[in-house]
């Protein structure tokens, strides 16, 4: 009998029993789902993760100034004079496998002003370079040079957010903001990356839409800072391809150790380190998933394999009379086969549609990201077709071999 007589009969012999072929088909419509589900909210999870390591640089390697009050720094004082363009330079200068750095300080401004309009953006002194090692772009004007920075400009770059509610429908370059007693002139305004979380890993991301950005050099002589402060809070330094980073801030961190008198006052971020942790915690994730949908698809193949049993008790006749007019083994253990088949594939189409639906769900409810692949949808269905097989197998066999004289007689 050609396949597709074979599939008819075996769908008209599944929609004779509806209740049967429902309950039966739950479990492979359970474990495809969780399957899809688990693979959409891994993948979606995987491309907001790089989504979000893009703004901190995957070869960065980011040294933070660490937070204290007045008192701490004062006592640390006597030991380090805290982060400094010169650790920057010597870093650079003493590995060779460094391509790029920035460096960047914190104002405290008590006063943005346009046009009467205050604003609560926070404003940061950086060089030219911290734009490209953060992967941010330009939307309209231009960013600052180095030159720019050497001779103390009065310009700015603000971030989206910023000219979006202090310039509603106006371009801002070329206008004037104030900074505490400081007035630039804007010279650029950046890309909106809008990130769909504002921390990975614990580490804060994403806060450049509300800031200003003005020349490093500027902000350090235009404006008052503590005796006690760092020079500069935050650098960031970008190691060359085929260098990993972890060993990169392993030299980083000697260096700054013997300059800063073996002194705790600063602290180091490894993207790609973190990268690392986030694909460890989905691998587990996806280890316990895994578990889950493989029983529920055992489970299912285990029911397959009890309802194909009980049809050929019910089909003897049948099977007796196939038998009698010529039927081989062979045709016999097909047909079940194909039954078989059918049910896991229904099950399988099933699943994935309730998988599409339980991914959304969760991503609603947890504010996730999903991303699905025909990958795993062929994986999930491929895993349901060769259980379903692999259960049909033992109920077609035992068909297949039963004497067509008995089968007959059978009642």
């Amino acid at each position: 009998m050609p396949f597709i007589d074979s599939f008819k009969d075996a769908w008209e012999e599944l929609w004779h029993h509806k209740m049967r072929t429902l309950l039966t088909l739950l479990g492979m419509v359970f474990g495809v789902g969780a399957v899809i589900a688990m693979l959409s909210i891994g993948e979606g999870a995987e491309q907001e993760a790089l989504k979000l390591i893009d703004t901190m640089g995957l070869r960065n390697v980011i040294v933070n100034a660490k937070i204290m009050d007045q008192a701490q720094q004062k006592e640390i004082r006597n030991h380090s004079i805290g982060l400094s363009k010169r650790d920057v330079d010597v870093v650079t200068e003493s590995l060779n496998f460094i391509e790029a750095s920035s460096a960047e300080k914190n104002i405290k401004s008590y006063l943005v002003l346009v046009n009467g309009q205050k604003s609560d953006a926070s404003v940061v002194g950086v060089t030219s370079s911290y734009f490209n090692l953060s992967g941010l772009s330009l939307a309209q004007g231009r960013l600052f040079s180095e030159k720019d920075d050497q001779s103390f400009s009065q310009i700015t770059v603000i971030g989206s957010y910023v000219a979006e509610s202090l310039f509603p429908q106006q371009n801002p370059v070329g206008k004037l903001i104030k900074v505490n007693h400081v007035w630039l002139k804007i010279a650029g305004v950046l890309e909106n990356k809008t990130l769909n979380k504002n921390e990975f890993e614990g580490v804060k991301l994403g806060g450049e839409k509300n800031r200003i950005f003005i020349p490093l050099q500027t902000a350090l002589k235009k404006f008052k800072f503590s005796d006690f402060d760092n020079e500069i809070d935050t650098f960031k330094v970008k190691v060359k391809k085929g260098i990993a980073p972890n060993l990169a801030a392993k030299a980083i961190n000697l260096i700054i150790n013997q300059r800063h008198g073996k002194t705790d006052d600063y602290e180091m971020v490894i993207p790609a380190k973190l990268m690392e942790q986030h694909r460890q915690t989905r691998r587990i994730f996806t280890i316990v998933m895994s578990c889950v949908a493989g029983i529920s698809l055992l489970v299912g193949g285990i029911g397959i394999m009890n309802i194909m049993l009980a049809t050929v008790l019910e089909r003897t006749k049948e099977i007796g009379l196939l038998r009698a007019v010529g039927a081989r083994q062979k045709d016999i253990m097909n047909l079940f086969m194909v039954e078989s088949f059918t049910v896991t594939a229904v099950g399988g189409f099933m699943g994935i549609f309730l998988g599409y639906v339980i991914a959304q769900i969760i991503a609603f409810y947890a504010d996730w990201v999903v991303g699905f692949s025909i990958t795993a949808i062929i994986l999930a269905v491929s895993v349901c077709a060769f259980i379903g097989l692999t259960f049909g197998i033992y109920p077609a066999r035992k068909a297949s071999r039963m004497d067509p004289i008995e089968a007959l007689q059978r009642d």
